[in-house]
């Protein structure tokens, strides 16, 4: 790319994951580098600063605002309406995001995911697919270290990438040769001007610069997705996936089974039962996996076995234990009403949920609809939870927690053997939380305080 060679100057806005791997990736290329975050730079990223020996500033943009150079890389925390990133863009100077900057400098195989939902399962999943059978594989982006992160330290022969709206909205040339999108629902109104078209032509730039050498993988049941496709289309070879038609070609079900079907019509078969994860959104993102994985000319047998022996992720509907008949699940990573409706399908037992934090302007209608027999309280954790409070008063008990520890302690009194306490906040964590991460630490840090409680309670009835 003859461009890169006109670039001198980098300016790296925020200093989080994202953008402390920007930075590593420029100072690699020999660039004049500053990074500069609004607010205070955690310590182990200020570490990482000083041992590249960059400029940096915290607490305000003073140098970002006064800086002349010549491209910014700005990370996905740092939303357009910032009054920095206004007086850049006034300025000319190119802005770009982190998976941008990083995809100039790798030569490897792209294959990216978004969505509203089941992204982070869904690239999690396929990297554990072709993880043994193609040469070297990175996992980035949002999971794992960030793709300029991995570029920096060691070039690989593919990437497997989850990639959110806030990095594709910066984006140029951008061109994963495998791209999959999940779906498109109502998530992150809050930074699009709480207007669900401007968020979903964000989710689509993932294919914009493909071409038909490569391949986009969706789910043909979303009406957002089938009429973006009508409508704006794309170069790329079509790969649906559905969990309600039969397709020409593509992944489906059919009595109990996925098809993955050629286009000459040749079949390969899974019963759902064998697949590792439950519920139905996993059979969709089994089917998207797979159908990667196959694409990639991973053998049947390897992708096959590896949808039926791939481990639950961390925070997203994760056992966390059973006491006293009482089952625990994590999903601190529903940071939205539909991956709480997706919770809420895959258990079937009685509910006591936990929910609540930053709304990003959610609508809890269908979360009311699908608690209806179900769920049996509702605890709130959060400093913005009036509408959580008012969707669901008039049809169960809702109680306000004041911190994690005791709403679990809440969650267990109320429970019965035999019922599930499920953490799926729809919401953002950032009130009482580091991320998504925090929260369901100290949750099930809180549920593994119960135990001691528990055997005091055995001890004193068989004192």
């Amino acid at each position: 790319m003859n461009f890169l060679r006109s670039i001198n100057k980098v300016l790296v806005l925020g200093a989080q994951r994202s953008g402390i791997g920007a930075a590593l990736l420029a100072r690699s290329k020999n660039y004049q580098v500053l990074v500069s975050d609004f607010g205070e730079i955690p310590i182990k990223y200020k570490a990482e600063l000083m041992s590249m020996d960059l400029e940096w500033e915290e607490g305000g943009h003073t140098l970002a605002e006064s800086w002349k150079g010549d491209l910014v890389v700005k990370s996905p925390g740092v939303p357009e309406k910032a009054p920095i990133i206004k007086t850049l863009r006034a300025k000319g100077i190119p802005i770009v995001s982190e998976i941008e900057f990083a995809s100039w400098f790798s030569e490897a195989n792209l294959l990216a995911i978004t969505g509203s939902n089941g992204k982070t399962t869904t690239t999690s999943w396929l990297f554990h697919l072709i993880k043994e059978e193609l040469g070297t594989v990175g996992l980035a982006g949002n999971i794992g270290s960030s793709f300029a992160k991995a570029v920096a330290e060691k070039e690989h022969d593919h990437y497997v990438l989850e990639v959110s709206s806030f990095q594709l909205d910066d984006i140029l040339r951008f061109k994963p040769h495998i791209a999959i999108l999940t779906n498109i629902t109502a998530d992150h109104l809050d930074r699009y001007e709480y207007d669900i078209e401007q968020y979903a032509a964000a989710k689509w730039r993932i294919t914009e610069n493909q071409s038909d050498l490569d391949h986009f993988i969706f789910c043909a049941d979303d009406n957002k997705i089938v009429e973006l496709l009508e409508r704006v289309g794309t170069r790329a070879c079509l790969h649906p996936f559905s969990l309600t038609q039969e397709l020409v070609h593509g992944a489906f079900l059919r009595e109990g089974e996925i098809v993955f079907r050629e286009e000459n019509g040749k079949e390969i078969h899974l019963a759902v039962d064998e697949l590792s994860l439950k519920g139905a959104h996993n059979v969709a993102n089994a089917m998207a996996a797979g159908l990667a994985a196959k694409l990639m000319g991973v053998p049947t047998s390897a992708w096959m076995k590896g949808l039926t022996n791939f481990a639950p992720l961390e925070h997203r509907l994760e056992p966390v234990d059973t006491i006293d008949g009482i089952h625990f699940i994590n999903d601190s990573k529903a940071t939205n009403t539909d991956s709480v409706s997706f919770a809420l399908e895959a258990v079937d037992t009685p509910v006591i949920l936990l929910a609540g934090g930053v709304d990003k302007g959610n609508d809890y209608s269908e979360i009311v609809r699908l608690s209806l027999g179900k769920v049996k309280h509702v605890i709130t954790i959060g400093d913005n939870d009036q509408k959580i409070h008012e969707a669901f008063a008039s049809i169960v008990p809702v109680t306000e927690a004041p911190s994690m520890g005791k709403a679990v302690e809440m969650a267990f009194n109320f429970a019965n053997a035999g019922d599930t306490v499920l953490l799926s906040p729809a919401c953002a964590s950032f009130d009482r939380f580091k991320n998504y991460e925090d929260r369901g630490k100290r949750y099930k840090d809180a549920v593994y305080q119960l135990r001691p409680s528990v055997n005091d309670k055995l001890s004193a009835t068989h004192s």
